[in-house]
Order: structure tokens, then sequence, then C-alpha cells
């Protein structure tokens, strides 16, 4: 089965500079021949006109030096949109999240860190997005928060690539008393309700949970 055949992301457009190419060319040639006359009359003149003819050349050199880099002068144009349609050729790409100690790193915090980059919206399946957590602490309080937060991402993640959310933390998402100008339909009004209490109740499990485990450190 053949490939189909996958738009480019950015185009080259050469630029139509004729009369500045035109007008260059002239530059040149009138410079090239003023340097010509110094050459030639170095002789009947003294120090002053090769000193002169030194610091032309070296102007002419940095004019053709500049004038070579824009010989060519060319627009690149870029294309996203199309990325949408080259899934299948963005490579998996993998996240690190690390953490050490839970009193001065809340757990709430690597939570809402995870959940975000669980919802970025990478132009690909969802098996080539991955969240890896190093905690070098070894913390069980962060452990089970991770655990929770794994069940709400369920839920949380097509509910933020659904309506286009941008703020993907939940934390910061409710702690803004209003929804999201883009949707107001009844269904996201609702949808939105439901999250937040999901997420409350994810945060209270977790400030309880810390409570108890807090004392034993």
């Amino acid at each position: 089965m053949a490939k189909p055949i996958s738009l480019p992301l950015h185009e080259r457009i050469s630029r139509r500079n004729n009369i500045p190419r035109a007008v260059e060319l002239i530059i040149l040639f009138l410079l090239s021949s003023f340097l010509h006359y110094r050459l030639l009359s170095l002789k009947d003149h003294g120090f002053i006109w090769i000193l002169a003819f030194l610091c032309e050349s070296c102007f002419a050199f940095t004019w053709v030096l500049i004038l070579s880099s824009k010989w060519n002068q060319v627009d690149n144009k870029t294309y996203p949109e199309r990325l949408l349609q080259r899934k299948l050729d963005l490579p998996p790409l993998d996240m690190f999240v690390t953490t050490a100690d839970p009193v001065l790193e809340p757990p709430i915090l690597t939570v809402n860190t995870v959940l975000s980059l669980l919802a970025v919206d990478y132009p690909s399946d969802s098996d080539k997005l991955a969240c890896y957590v190093s905690d070098d602490g070894a913390s069980p309080l962060t452990f089970y928060s991770l655990v929770e937060a794994s069940k709400f991402a369920k839920i949380w993640v097509p509910f933020c690539k659904k309506y286009s959310i941008q703020i993907r933390a939940p934390f910061r998402y409710f702690t803004i008393e209003s929804t999201s100008p883009r949707d107001v339909s009844l269904e996201f009004k609702q949808e939105w309700k439901r999250m937040k209490v999901i997420q409350a109740d994810v945060t209270c499990q977790n400030n309880k949970r810390n409570s108890r485990i807090s004392p034993n450190r």
C-alpha cells in the first residue's frame, strides 16, 4: 500500500528583485572601475593615494560580502496547519518530572505538572506521549497522589482535548472562576462542573493523606 503524499511544512519562495540586482551590478561596475583607476595612478601620487586605495579596497570587499548575502533573497512560508496531517511522522515524546521532598515540593504541584503534560496538544497518537516521574525521596505520599492522578487523567485529558483547554493544570484552571469563552454550551458547563467536583475531591484526598503521613516523617 502506497504511503500518502504529505505536504511540506514550509516553502521557500524566491523574491523577484531584478531591479535591485541591476542597480547593484551598476554600483559594482563603478566601484571596480574606480579601484582600477586608483591602481593605475599609484605611481603618480604619494602615500595618501596608496592609503586611500587600501581603504577603498576594504570597503569594496565588505560591500561584496554584503551583496552576496542578499543576492538571492527568499521568503520562508510555514504551514503549521499541515502538521496535523503528519501524525504518523512525529516521533514518540518522553517527558520527565523530578521531585525529591514532598514538604518542599508538595505532591499537589507534582500532580498538576504531570496532568498538564499529559494533556499537551501533541499532534499524534496518545501512545506516543509518555510522562515519567523520578522521586528521589521515595515518598509514599507522592506515589499515592500519582496513583490518584492517573485515574483523574483518564477523564481530564479527553476534557482538555475536546474543548481545547489552554490552562491544562487542573489546580490552576479551576482557580479561575469562569468557564471557557470558546464554548459556553450546556454540555460544556455540565462537564466543567463535573470536572471541578472530581478535581476538588482528588485534592481533598491528597490533603488528608498528607496530614496522615507528614507526622511520621
